[in-house]
C-alpha cells in the first residue's frame, strides 16, 4: 500500500515543483499553493459522485459525451471554480506568472487522488503510463488554465474574454484528449503526438508568462519611481 501511496503521489508533487520552481521572480508561499493542491484533492468526491450518477443512470450514451461531459467539461469546471474564486483575488496571486503555480496546484491535486484511486484498483504496473499521461496532461491543462487567468487578472480590459478562454481551452483539450482514449483503436500512435503538441504548447506558455511577469515587475518598479521623484 505504502508503495501504491508514493507511486501515486510522486508524479504530482514532481510537477507541481518543476513548475513551482519555473517563477523566478517572487515564489508563491508553499502553504498557500499546498492548500490549493488541496483544495484540487477533494475536488475529486464531488466529481466523482456526479460521475457515478451519470454512469448509473445512463445519462452518457457516447464516447464523445463521455470524453466532453462526464470528463473534461467537470474536471476542468471544477478546478477553473477554485482557481477563480477562491484564487483569482487572492492578496498573493499578484503577477502574471502566480496563475499558472495555482493552476498546476489544483490540477495536480486532483490529479493525484484520481492516480492513487486508479493505482489501488488497477495495480502498481500502471504507475509509469500514468505519471506520463493523466497526470501529466492534468498538469498542462493547469498550465494553460492558470496562464489565461493570470492574463485576466493583469491585462488592462477585456478581463472577461481571457476568464473564458482560461475555461474553454483547457475544455476543449482536455476533451480531446479523453475522446482519443475511448474512442481510438490504435490510440497510441495519436495521443503521443498530442501529447507532445501539449507540452509545446504548456512549456511555451510558461515562456510568455515569464516575460509578462518581468514586463509587470518593471511596470511596478517604474511606477514606484515615479512617485518617490
Amino acid at each position: 500500500m505504502l508503495g501504491i501511496l508514493s507511486a501515486g503521489i510522486a508524479p504530482g508533487l514532481a510537477l507541481l515543483s518543476y513548475f513551482y520552481l519555473k517563477d523566478e521572480y517572487e515564489s508563491e508561499p508553499v502553504f498557500v499553493v499546498l492548500r490549493t493542491f488541496m483544495f484540487g484533492a477533494l475536488l475529486v468526491f464531488p466529481i466523482m459522485f456526479i460521475q457515478h450518477v451519470l454512469d448509473t443512470e445512463n445519462i452518457i450514451k457516447s464516447g464523445f459525451i463521455d470524453a466532453f461531459l462526464a470528463s473534461s467539461l467537470l474536471e476542468e469546471f471544477f478546478k477553473w471554480f477554485i482557481l477563480f474564486y477562491a484564487i483569482y483575488q487572492h492578496v498573493e496571486f499578484d503577477e502574471p506568472f502566480d496563475g499558472i503555480v495555482y493552476g498546476v496546484a489544483v490540477s495536480l491535486g486532483f490529479a493525484t487522488v484520481e492516480n492513487i484511486f486508479y493505482l489501488i484498483a488497477n495495480g502498481i504496473e500502471h504507475a509509469m503510463a500514468r505519471a506520463l499521461l493523466p497526470v501529466s496532461s492534468h498538469a498542462l491543462f493547469g498550465v494553460i488554465m492558470g496562464f489565461y487567468i493570470g492574463k485576466a487578472k493583469f491585462t488592462e480590459g477585456k478581463k472577461a474574454k481571457w476568464v473564458i478562454v482560461s475555461l474553454t481551452l483547457p475544455f476543449i483539450l482536455h476533451g480531446s484528449y479523453d475522446y482519443i482514449l475511448i474512442s481510438q483503436e490504435n490510440w497510441l500512435y495519436i495521443i503521443l503526438p498530442f501529447m507532445i503538441f501539449l507540452w509545446w504548447f504548456g512549456l511555451r506558455k510558461v515562456k510568455v508568462a515569464r516575460i509578462l511577469t518581468m514586463n509587470h515587475k518593471k511596470k511596478q518598479y517604474s511606477t514606484q519611481n515615479s512617485f518617490h521623484s
